[in-house]
């Protein structure tokens, strides 16, 4: 499959003047979603051209691919290489403070396993923009360990409870061929938690010499633990508002291709991991290598837990997507997300 992403990179520059009409198209066809005509672009005051001018201008960016007409008699739209202009020279913002108030109390209250409170924010998020958003939770690759405890089920079965420090919980099954003594359980549970204190699923440890019983104990409960070791498919997705892509979107055939990208979990992730991994926070449209995605754009801002990736929030919408209020809006999630899972006491 073709590489999904394109580096985020700055168009070639333009005159002020034609960056300010590109812009004022732009801004309008967002608001309006109609072709944008010269004489709406020369009503905006800072500009100070005529209507005259300002066709000429949409000419020529049209004829540097910044701008498109959908019809001879019609204004003009933006292309993605316009839309990129355009972002690329965005100024940064931040939402509002009854957004970010919203924001606040939201994490401030959620309760739940961390599934859960990824899952909430996915809706907040979708909520507080009105386009659809998409919350990926990495596994524990990088969260340390907060506990680890071995439990006695029979003399044979033990199960190991793990607790991360971004609150994730995990159970493994513990299984050896002949029984063991409850003390030795105990014992072993002791030394499991003293070795895996502040470690990582990543991280390897040695195991301390000791009764027969108990060093295997604490060998096959280390090993088991260490063989989770997280991959793409295992990170955990969470779509917020699916129902916005039938209002955001022209056409029943484009609805029906986004909603088939957004139920194949693995390409989700692919398609944010990549933009991740390139540094990219938004990408538009054909940007994506996605034919489904053509008319699409979407921002992601990561999620780092403890100095590591620990997954991302984003945002699918349209291309004449407001960007600056959904860039704002996908940032202030990621931190306040990133203040709660590594348990900020100001969340």
């Amino acid at each position: 499959m073709a590489r999904r992403v394109k580096p985020e990179k700055s168009s070639a520059g333009l005159d002020a003047r034609k960056a300010a009409i590109l812009e004022a198209v732009v801004r309008e066809h967002i608001d309006t979603a109609q072709p944008v005509g010269s004489s709406a672009v020369a009503t905006h005051g800072e500009l100070a051209v005529s209507s005259a001018t300002v066709r000429s201008e949409m000419v020529a960016l049209e004829r540097d691919g910044y701008l498109s007409q959908p019809h001879t008699s019609a204004g003009r739209v933006p292309t993605d290489k316009g839309y990129r202009y355009f972002v690329d020279h965005l100024q940064g913002g931040a939402v509002g403070p009854v957004t970010q108030q919203q924001i606040g109390d939201f994490f401030r209250t959620v309760r739940g396993e961390v599934e859960d409170v990824l899952s909430q924010t996915s809706t907040l998020l979708s909520r507080l923009t009105s386009y659809t958003s998409v919350v990926v939770g990495a596994a524990q690759s990088f969260a340390s360990v907060l506990s680890a405890q071995l439990v006695n089920l029979d003399a044979r079965h033990q199960l190991l409870v793990t607790v991360f420090a971004d609150g994730s919980v995990t159970k493994h099954g513990v299984y050896l061929d002949h029984d063991v003594t409850p003390s030795a359980v105990a014992e072993a549970s002791r030394q499991i938690n003293a070795l895996l204190i502040g470690t990582t699923v990543e991280s390897r440890v040695q195991v301390p010499s000791g009764s027969e019983d108990v060093a295997t104990l604490v060998r096959e409960s280390v090993s088991v633990l260490h063989d989770q070791r997280p991959t793409r498919e295992g990170e955990q997705v969470y779509i917020g508002g699916s129902s916005r892509v039938a209002e955001a979107f022209d056409g029943v055939e484009t609805v029906r291709q986004v909603l088939t990208i957004l139920e194949q979990e693995l390409l989700v992730v692919s398609l944010i991991q990549d933009m991740i991994d390139q540094g990219v926070s938004v990408a538009i449209g054909s940007e994506h290598g996605f034919e489904p995605l053509a008319s699409c754009a979407v921002v992601v801002a990561p999620l780092t837990v403890d100095g590591h990736p620990s997954g991302a929030v984003g945002l699918l919408g349209p291309t004449r997507m407001k960007y600056g209020e959904a860039m704002a809006a996908a940032r202030a999630v990621s931190q306040e997300l990133t203040r709660y899972l590594e348990g900020d006491p100001r969340v």
